[in-house]
């Protein structure tokens, strides 16, 4: 079968390691269901594996894809759930400390199928087309946790959002705007603010401006860079929200005396449930959001979306039809 595969890793030029060509099928395993895929889509956690981060030499080639929809051997329309849990595991499945993301130890989504546990599989709604499907799993799935579940707010809200154009940031505009949430985001990129506004966000502004006020939480993907901007901009009693720090995870100031001193939460976020996918995807499709979506490009072309997220060029979602 066709697929997008990491044949090897380099951390200076990861996507000279990204090969398209034919991969053995899965092989039929007891529990787990064999997908036929749609659509795919691309996170900057597939550049990662490129370049040796999360993904063991030891497992290449390996293929990559963490976000899916397809349809199972019965016929049934799904979406992948990309966390798959160690065996015997039971409950919040982000917990397990031997779990896995798919293209982390199992192949992965940017294929012409993939397998995975039976119960990693959430039927899509009826008429719900297979490119928003394909955007939900990883990073809307995330936004999903930060906002509803970690971030304990109310509709009326007031939300920081570090950034302004990579699939987790847009998921979070999209989702807080169709919750009640006031959402204000940073960008370096003036233009990437404009189009913030453009989805939801009620207001744009530069990088580590001084904001209008302070605001009840911050959803924070950035990290060192942002990070004291992050601290600065919360109301005493605020939240952070973090799931990742793509500029580094070590800020020049902790911010430690600022953080106990205004009594602000700081609260870890990863990816999220089964369960957690089953709402969200309830939620898209009873409010009728349909998620910003950059590109949408033929398996055998990928790699040209994967230059455009490597690149940092895409605003929204890069989509891989199958």
């Amino acid at each position: 079968m066709l697929a997008a595969y990491a044949a090897r890793q380099d951390p200076a030029d990861p996507l000279s390691g990204l090969e398209i060509g034919e991969r053995p099928e899965p092989e039929p395993r007891e529990g787990w269901v064999t997908v036929s895929l749609r659509a795919s889509g691309l996170n900057h956690h597939d550049v990662w594996s490129l370049k040796g981060v999360g993904l063991a030499p030891g497992l290449l080639p390996m293929i990559l894809g963490c976000d899916g929809a397809g349809v199972t051997p019965d016929g049934q329309e799904v979406i992948v759930h990309a966390v798959v849990a160690s065996e015997g595991w039971h409950g919040d499945e982000t917990l397990d400390p031997g779990r896995t993301l798919l293209s982390e130890l199992h192949p992965g989504t940017l294929a012409e199928q993939v397998a995975v546990p039976a119960h990693n599989v959430v039927p899509k709604p009826e008429g719900m087309s297979w490119e928003t499907a394909a955007c939900l799993s990883t990073a809307w799935l995330t936004a999903y946790r930060m906002l509803f579940v970690n971030a304990g707010l109310t509709p009326g809200a007031t939300v920081l959002v570090q950034g302004a154009g990579g699939g987790v940031a847009t998921a979070l505009i999209q989702l807080g705007s169709a919750a009640g949430y006031r959402m204000w985001v940073t960008s370096r990129d003036d233009a990437k603010g404009a189009r913030a506004v453009e989805i939801g966000a009620a207001q744009a502004f530069s990088s580590g401006a001084r904001l209008p006020e302070r605001v009840d939480a911050v959803m924070e993907t950035v990290g060192a860079a942002t990070w004291s901007h992050s601290v600065n901009s919360l109301k005493p009693g605020g939240t952070i929200v973090i799931s990742g720090a793509t500029s580094g995870d070590a800020p020049a100031k902790a911010e430690l005396t600022k953080i106990f001193f205004k009594q602000l939460r700081v609260v870890g976020s990863t990816m999220g449930s089964r369960g957690e996918l089953e709402r969200l995807v309830a939620f898209v499709d009873q409010r009728g959001i349909e998620p910003v979506i950059d590109s949408v490009t033929p398996l055998a072309d990928a790699r040209s979306a994967f230059e455009k997220v490597a690149a940092g060029e895409i605003f929204g979602k890069a989509i891989v039809t199958i």
